[in-house]
């Protein structure tokens, strides 16, 4: 039963709902339970990329203009904002993605690190929409706002991304009503939340998918983080130690700590 659960394989069928269903009532009830332990989950990801959509949120677009104002960039993000042609990244390899209890990291050149807690789209290798899952966009605020030309640095590094708990399988759009929640916990105690809905998501998720298609092959499918609309204040750094949680409706909590 190994190989019939390898993600690579999963992603490429049409009848993937249906197939895990059935497969799953095959199983022992001592392995059903199993399936539910968050100890036991991983990433769920096999060979697929990780890319990234920005200045989705009208909260993101602020903070990013806030942060490289100095450099000159903040109009590159308001354009962005309203322009027809999203602004699409890539985020991450398999390797650089933990699961659910793994530690992301924060680089060790940036002083100004925050997570961005966002919905992630599973997309089939034909472009369509086959499930969604809670992920964690780690940025470097300050290497991002000294210069938009350093993106890459400020997003792709080891550890940078987190998948997980699971994957809601589902072609159709999830109401604009969910809502999305980040607590950041210190020493046991809060030292940030926020919230949004996806009602104040301003690409349609199915849009930025046509994009990031466009003239690209994704043999495995991947998974697409569609931006964030909770940013923490200027003045909240992450440190090590740092407990975040991410929770989005109807998929459940994805929990790193900074490490």
């Amino acid at each position: 039963m190994a190989k019939d659960f390898s993600c690579d394989e999963l992603m490429v069928r049409e009848d993937l709902e249906s197939f895990l269903k059935a497969s799953i009532a095959k199983l022992p009830t001592i392995d059903r339970v199993a399936l539910e332990l968050e100890e036991n989950l991983i990433a769920p990801i096999g060979s697929q990329e990780v890319w990234a959509a920005g200045v989705t949120y009208h909260r993101s677009r602020d903070a990013r203009m806030e942060e490289s104002e100095s450099a000159g960039g903040g109009d590159f993000y308001d354009r962005v904002y309203h322009a027809e042609r999203p602004e699409l990244f890539f985020k991450a390899t398999p390797h650089r993605v933990v699961g659910p209890g793994g530690k992301v990291a924060i680089r060790s050149d940036a002083k100004w690190s925050v997570p961005e807690p966002e919905l992630a789209l599973l997309i089939s290798p034909r472009g369509k929409i086959i499930g969604y899952t809670v992920g964690n966009d780690m940025s470097s605020r300050d290497i991002e706002g000294e210069n938009p030309l350093y993106l890459p640095q400020a997003k792709v590094y080891d550890r940078s991304c987190a998948l997980g708990p699971c994957v809601l399988l589902g072609t159709g759009p999830l109401p604009r009503s969910t809502e999305i929640r980040l607590e950041i916990l210190r020493g046991g105690k809060s030292a940030f939340s926020g919230r949004t809905t996806l009602n104040e998501l301003r690409r349609d998720p199915q849009m930025l998918v046509d994009y990031l298609y466009r003239d690209n092959s994704f043999p495995h499918g991947c998974f697409l983080l569609t931006g964030t609309g909770i940013v923490p204040p200027d003045t909240f750094m992450l440190a090590h130690g740092d407990e975040i949680r991410i929770t989005i409706d109807s998929i459940g909590t994805l929990t790193n700590v900074v490490g």
